[in-house]
């Protein structure tokens, strides 16, 4: 259908998806604007104001209505609307005849959470206005959260307050469209399929889940039919199907080796309006420095006296800070915390526990990291002398550095490699 071209006597009709908001409004600008441009950004503006009101559907128009007030090109119009289409804020539908008749579906743009934790438009984003906007973004748009742990949750189920009465007929769902950003195929997947022998793949190997992790890989990396025809037969495991690991590990190889460089989420320390005020000079203070101002990767090269972490340690620390969206800083208490308890390695299973227990606390800076770890290897080690097993190895941030307890020769010298990066 590219290749249709627009004319101003084409007729449209908008169909609003969503609840439009104000709000919406700035989400558009402050995070869709960057990403898509001026032009598209007024066009979802007019297709808006198209609807009279907020009404579900508007009244119909012709496209010189939009060349007549954009004052631009159907051209460029057209790619305003691709735009629109590409980051998921627009559908669009087209009927063929003598004269052309669209429809066009518009949806509310993502809340700033589901756009920090959307894999493509949160780099995108990122990219594009600098560190420091996107800092001053998150800060002004973070969530706020307010701890219930201590409450009781007394909401009741629609089965404990209504009684359903026979011979009323059940009202059709309403239909909420979710605001999905779908991806056109970035491979051939006909291509693919039919380059690997039968006897090798399984034939359910191309199921959705696997498509949709192929289809995100090849964008987000840039990598082609060939070279994913590569990967792929690669991670193929005993039971011809895709390893999906070890596929977005292959991939991340790829795009290391040809841009010398790994995904830049992972290489960011903590944010400013996640830090500890200046000021605290006791020990404790100076250990929530180090893991306010250093990022995983460099951190875990200084535990590890200089070493680089492997290609293991950072796929944990891209799953931590991407996947679960834990900040540099507690996934630094962590990792150290992690690396104390297990005989200085970086278990998979184990830090993965840890972690969802972390994420599900809503834990944000290091000092709420490191109480809550102390608060639960408190609860374990009681549990350990009932059952009198021996006591695992403390992090020397534990309550020794806050009494002034004495400190033993190994927990110095932990305190000097920690505090190494920063004399």
């Amino acid at each position: 259908m590219d290749n249709i071209t627009l004319l101003p006597a084409d007729r449209y009709i908008v169909l609003n998806k969503s609840i439009l908001t104000d709000f919406d409004k700035k989400i558009l600008i402050a995070f869709y604007e960057p990403i898509i441009g001026h032009l598209a950004t007024s066009l979802y503006l007019l297709f808006w104001n198209d609807l009279e009101e907020n009404k579900q559907i508007s009244r119909e128009f012709n496209h010189h209505h939009l060349l007549s007030i954009l004052q631009c090109p159907l051209k460029a119009i057209k790619e305003a609307r691709e735009s629109l289409e590409a980051t998921g804020l627009l559908k669009s539908f087209i009927k063929t005849g003598d004269v052309n008749n669209y429809i066009y579906e518009i949806y509310s743009p993502l809340s700033p959470s589901e756009f920090f934790a959307h894999p493509i438009l949160n780099i995108v984003l990122y990219n594009n206005i600098g560190v420091n906007e996107y800092e001053y973004l998150k800060k002004i748009y973070q969530r706020l959260k307010v701890d219930t742990k201590d409450y009781l949750e007394i909401t009741k189920k629609i089965d404990e307050v209504y009684e359903p009465i026979n011979n009323i007929p059940i009202l059709e769902s309403i239909e909420r469209s979710v605001n999905g950003i779908e991806c056109h195929d970035q491979v051939d997947f006909d291509l693919i399929i039919s380059s690997i022998p039968k006897g090798i793949i399984n034939e359910k190997a191309f199921n959705k889940k696997t498509k949709d992790l192929i289809n995100q890989l090849a964008f987000v990396y840039k990598i082609d039919s060939i070279k994913m025809m590569e990967l792929i037969r690669s991670v193929l495991n005993e039971y011809g199907m895709i390893d999906k690991n070890n596929l977005r590990m292959a991939a991340r190889k790829m795009y290391q080796f040809n841009n010398g460089a790994l995904p830049t989420l992972i290489y960011r320390s903590q944010p400013e309006y996640l830090k500890t005020p200046a000021g605290d000079n006791s020990m404790r203070g100076k250990i929530i420095q180090v893991f306010e101002n250093i990022n995983p990767v460099d951190f875990l090269r200084n535990k590890y006296r200089g070493v680089k972490p492997t290609n293991r340690d950072i796929k944990i620390i891209e799953t931590l800070i991407i996947d679960l969206e834990m900040p540099p800083a507690v996934v630094n208490v962590l990792l150290d915390y992690v690396l104390r308890k297990n005989n200085n390695r970086l278990s998979t299973a184990y830090i993965e526990a840890i972690a969802g227990q972390w994420k599900r606390a809503g834990l944000k800076t290091a000092s709420e990291a490191m109480d809550f770890a102390e608060k639960e290897n408190q609860k374990f080690n009681k549990k350990v002398i009932s059952s009198k097993k021996k006591e695992t190895p403390e992090p020397v941030w534990f309550n020794k550095v806050s009494e002034k307890e004495e400190l033993t020769s190994e927990e110095k010298e932990e305190l000097e490699n920690l505090f190494k990066e920063f004399k």
